[in-house]
């Protein structure tokens, strides 16, 4: 049985000598307050007291009930917690605590002890801490204080010393001041003196009278009868050494004449010696002229900064020539060079294309060339086995991987042949739209492989490749291809070659021609062997050991590694890490990976490599060049983006602006806008260039926008600002800017062969054209009478003579043969009917709309004009 139901079964006692009653914890007493006026009020005050308990004893019974004094006692047990909760008894003797309740608060005082001593020692240590900060911050400051002083003391001493120089200068300067004085007084003196005496003589001679007012001031020697007097020597005061004012001031004093001129005042003297010293102490410090670097335009703020003179003298400066400026305001080269002069400094004018000069290193010495491979592009018309014959060479295939089995973008590989050399072949594109990737494949290359098809012989595209190659002064090797067929004709090649300048061996000419198939891989040996051969006697020789130089064949953006560069290094090597500029771009090489897509460190000379680590997408054939620093990268690359940008402004201006913006606006021209995204530079150049091929006087194709990657949000804003067409080849739009395209009914076509792109931008502009007006004769009607008709108007009756006259149609009104009126019939009636049509040798009647002038005699003529669609 627990003690709560013990608890109840006890019998309610009453203490001995006592009631059943609490005690309150608490002592009255009464005190009396006292107020102003006299009054006063009794008060009950309460005094509680408390009750202090012991483990083991009880209360006693005047005494109040302990609080607790453990502040962090730990939770009691389970197993006591009955125990503690038990309700307290109202009388008789408390219940001893048991051993378990007591070893709980001792252990709870044991804890509240060490969280005491634990928190006094956090606090001495964050007082020694304190303490310690303090100390460092006082010697510091000690520190900082000594060589306050140090410092002022030296301040001290060099004013001391400067104002010793002061007063020295300034005592000689008074001591010779001083002396020029007196010499001055002493000559004035004698020729007073010589002055006086001669007036005495004469006077005392009778010839001179004296004025009463100067009898005074004669010396006393020159009166008769008078004894001279000893006066004292008067020595006045300089004029520039005023004394100083003594005495109070008055405005009587002030204003009376005969007090003499007002002194200065002693604030007045402290402030000119103050003067003084400050002139002396901003003395003219002698100027510095300085090299001023001109560029062809300069801000003032930068051509103030380069001549270290404040930019308001330079605004100043401008003015004063006429030219109003502010800070930010652009000067050209010429008005700098004044500015310059005028300041006395020496200039140097520089154009900004010097940033460009020693970016490409001099040539290399002989003895530091080794051999390196040949660089071969492969040429041809489309469809003449180009990609299919470097296949064959590299055991691989690529063609099958071009969309409709045409080449449209320009790879670049590596042939490593059994004999461990190894050939770098360009495979370029052979449509007629890919001009500028042939002149730019034939530009860097050792040797041109023209490819002819031995079926097809000598095509349009092949004349152009074998002119790309002779511009770039490079040997051409013909590999006659596809012999395997049963219709091939390789000396009808042969001959047709002799038209453009290219004779073969077989005809005693120099040009190697080799008969090959590279569907069935015959004759590649051969093939080979000639480029060898070729190669050897072009010594082809590179320097490994330098700054790599080379030129982008292609680029483009790719998800997840940014813009990419398709580069072939010509001379030195590329290492990862290098700072390079290609073109208008620069940046820094992240990874260099080879045809196969394998990571590579380094790159040398005649190698094809993918280059990342671009901050933008360069044109295809811009120059590669690795430079020393990324600031000198910056710079360059900044010149050319500038310098494309004016260039492209100024052919936009000209162009477009004054050309196409006056046609419109007369109606004689009109524009498709397209904005066009493409995967690779190569082939979004391609196509710009062929859509503005397409434009005529009439219409014409206004590309807004170009450029690499894929259709974003910005290029559907663009096209639905300017009604345009979004042109995606080989690229897709982001699902954000699908969406924004179907929501704002923007049109996206998708591409991936060129000659897609071309046919459906030619007939839109088809399309655009006005439709031509053809004339189509319907029949003549001769006038037999004129009858003027009520509400209806003159109305002619006619004889129809030849044709069909129908309603709706246009007239012309002819008299004599000559056109007097040209309109439509209002209506056209036979008897009382309204006709649609009336046939030769039949009557009818026809009134002209918004016309009355007819006559007997006149002949009305029918036709209809139909308009007729026109294509480029």
């Amino acid at each position: 049985m627990t003690e709560a139901n013990e608890q109840e079964k006890r019998p309610l006692t009453l203490r001995s000598g006592g009631t059943l009653g609490l005690r309150r914890p608490v002592e009255t007493g009464q005190v009396r307050q006292s107020f102003s006026h006299g009054r006063s009020k009794q008060v009950t005050v309460e005094v509680r007291k408390k009750r202090v308990i012991t483990p083991g004893s009880s209360p006693e019974p005047g005494q109040a009930e302990p609080t607790p004094t453990v502040a962090r006692a730990q939770p009691a047990s389970p197993a006591a917690a009955p125990e503690t909760a038990e309700p307290r008894r109202l009388g008789g003797t408390p219940r001893t605590l048991t051993a378990e309740e007591h070893a709980t608060r001792v252990r709870a005082l044991q804890d509240a002890r060490k969280a005491d001593d634990e928190g006094r020692r956090r606090a001495a240590l964050r007082e020694e801490d304190r303490r310690r900060q303090q100390e460092e911050q006082s010697a510091e400051e000690a520190k900082r204080q000594a060589e306050e002083e140090v410092r002022k003391r030296a301040e001290e001493e060099e004013a001391r010393k400067r104002t010793e120089e002061e007063s020295r200068k300034k005592a000689e300067d008074e001591e010779a001041r001083r002396r020029e004085e007196e010499s001055r007084r002493e000559v004035a003196e004698r020729a007073g003196k010589a002055a006086a005496a001669k007036v005495a003589a004469l006077a005392a001679a009778g010839k001179v009278a004296v004025p009463a007012e100067e009898e005074d001031e004669a010396p006393a020697a020159a009166r008769p009868g008078r004894r001279p007097e000893a006066r004292r020597p008067a020595t006045p005061a300089p004029r520039h050494e005023q004394r100083r004012r003594t005495g109070k001031l008055t405005v009587t004093r002030a204003l009376d004449e005969d007090a003499g001129e007002r002194m200065r005042s002693l604030a007045s003297v402290r402030r000119a010696r103050e003067r003084e010293r400050l002139r002396m102490h901003q003395e003219e410090q002698p100027k510095i002229v300085r090299d001023v670097v001109i560029p062809e335009t300069i801000t003032i703020q930068e051509l103030a900064n380069r001549m270290a003179e404040r930019g308001a003298d330079v605004i100043k400066a401008l003015m004063r020539m006429g030219v109003m400026a502010t800070i930010n305001q652009v000067i050209d080269a010429d008005t700098a060079e004044l500015v310059v002069t005028e300041f006395g400094h020496r200039l140097r004018r520089v154009s900004e294309s010097d940033v460009e000069i020693g970016l490409r290193g001099d040539a290399d010495a002989t003895e530091m060339l080794d051999p390196r491979a040949p660089v071969v592009t492969v040429m041809g018309h489309v469809d003449h086995g180009k990609t299919s014959l470097l296949d064959a060479l590299r055991q691989t295939d690529v063609a099958g991987g071009e969309a409709g089995g045409i080449t449209q973008h320009i790879g670049a590989y590596t042939v490593t042949l059994k004999g461990g050399k190894q050939i770098t072949f360009i495979d370029t594109p052979g449509h007629q739209a890919f001009t500028s990737m042939r002149a730019r494949g034939a530009n860097v290359t050792d040797i041109v492989v023209l490819v002819v098809a031995a079926d097809d012989g000598i095509m349009e595209q092949t004349v152009e490749a074998i002119r790309h190659a002779k511009a770039a002064e490079v040997p051409i090797i013909v590999a006659i291809n596809k012999i395997d067929r049963p219709d091939a004709k390789p000396e009808r090649v042969r001959q047709e070659l002799l038209q453009h300048e290219l004779v073969v061996e077989e005809l005693g000419g120099e040009v190697l021609d080799i008969e090959v198939s590279a569907l069935k891989k015959t004759n590649l040996d051969k093939l080979e062997e000639a480029i060898l051969l070729q190669a050897e006697l072009l010594d082809l020789k590179a320097n490994a050991n330098r700054a790599a130089e080379g030129v982008v064949l292609e680029a483009k953006v790719e998800r997840g590694r940014g813009p990419v560069a398709t580069v072939l290094i010509q001379r030195g090597t590329l290492h990862v890490g290098d700072i390079f500029v290609a073109g208008g771009e620069w940046g820094r090489v992240r990874a260099l990976i080879d045809e196969r897509g394998e990571n590579q460190r380094e790159a040398g000379p005649s190698t094809p490599i993918e280059v990342l680590g671009l901050n933008g997408i360069p044109l295809a054939g811009d120059d590669f060049v690795v430079v020393d620093s990324e600031s000198r990268a910056r710079e360059v690359a900044d010149f050319r983006q500038r310098r494309r940008r004016d260039t492209a402004a100024a052919a936009g201006a000209r162009g477009t602006l004054e050309q196409m913006f006056s046609q419109i606006a007369s109606g004689v021209a009109k524009e498709l806008p397209v904005v066009i995204k493409s995967d690779v530079q190569g082939s979004l150049e391609a196509i710009v260039g062929s859509l503005e091929k397409l434009s005529t006087s009439e219409v014409s194709v206004r590309v807004l926008h170009s450029a690499v990657g894929g259709i974003n949000e910005s290029d559907v804003i663009l096209a639905k600002a300017t009604n345009a067409v979004i042109v995606g080849f080989n690229v897709r739009a982001n699902p954000q800017a699908r969406d924004l395209a179907q929501r704002d009914a923007v049109e996206i076509r998708y591409y991936a062969i060129i000659y897609d792109v071309i046919d459906d931008m030619r007939n839109a502009l088809s399309g655009m054209l006005a439709p031509t007006l053809r004339e189509r004769f319907l029949g003549n009607a001769a006038i037999r009478e004129v009858f003027n008709i009520t509400r209806a108007g003159k109305v002619a009756g006619c004889m129809v003579t030849e044709g069909v006259v129908r309603r709706g149609a246009k007239v012309r009104l002819l008299r004599d043969n000559v056109v007097i009126h040209e309109g439509s019939l209002k209506t056209l009636k036979r008897f009382k009917d309204e006709v649609r049509e009336v046939r030769d040798g039949y009557e009818c009647g026809m009134a002209f709309e918004n016309y009355q002038d007819i006559q007997v005699g006149d002949v009305i003529e029918c036709f209809e004009v139909e308009e007729v669609a026109r294509a480029l």
